[in-house]
């Protein structure tokens, strides 16, 4: 997947986002200042930086300027109108306020990766490797006949692998929020794909929570 650069100082925050961001996949490296920032992006190339705002020494603006042309989401504090409409015409691609959801993050990083076309085109696991321009999904390198939902229920499963997802959620992410049946709808497309790919053993029920596509390291 891509290599992630964490600009945060609070210890508690930075190790959480690169806890959940290895989960999906990414490698990431955590640094706590705007000069280490600096410092890195000297000597290493990145796909994404989270960076925060408010740092010691350097602020995430000045560090942004010397990172030159790398694809940014601004984390802060600040959620005044004036920083996040200063940090957008600085070029940074995305711009979250604290305290926010870990999903919505790991969403906007895949959406501004696949802008940035840095994510990846495909992923493959057991067997199973899913295009994500084509959408087409394979199964020991053949295509398999797989609907719109079922093939966008597994994209969501593996943008989000290794993290447990409530079948409330996976029901708004994959039909959408106006959608009026009910997560008897998510059990039935589960159990669909776990057949059509021979993934009974990979995506675990979550008792009284949902489902979690679990792809071991």
């Amino acid at each position: 997947m891509a290599e992630i650069l964490i600009v945060e100082d609070e210890t508690a925050i930075n190790e959480l986002l690169r806890r959940n961001l290895e989960l999906v996949g990414h490698r990431c490296r955590s640094v706590y200042d705007g000069e280490a920032a600096v410092e890195v992006l000297e000597e290493q190339a990145f796909d994404l930086m989270l960076l925060d705002i408010m740092l010691p020494g350097l602020d995430g603006f000045e560090v942004y300027r010397e990172a030159g042309e790398i694809p940014t989401i601004f984390l802060t504090a600040k959620g005044g109108l004036t920083d996040r409409v200063k940090g957008l015409r600085m070029g940074a691609d995305d711009y979250m306020v604290k305290p926010f959801e870990m999903l919505e993050l790991l969403a906007r990083v895949e959406a501004v990766l696949r802008r940035t076309h840095k994510g990846g085109k495909d992923f493959t696991f057991y067997g199973v490797r899913i295009d994500f321009e084509s959408r087409v999904i394979e199964k020991d390198g053949q295509a398999v006949d797989c609907t719109p939902r079922e093939y966008e229920l597994l994209e969501t499963l593996v943008k989000n692998r290794n993290i447990a997802l409530s079948s409330e959620r996976l029901l708004e992410l994959v039909w959408g929020y106006d959608f009026e049946g009910d997560t008897r709808t998510v059990d039935v497309h589960i159990q669909k794909l776990r057949k059509k790919l021979g993934l009974e053993e990979c995506i675990k029920t979550v008792y009284k929570l949902g489902y979690r596509l679990e792809i071991m390291k």
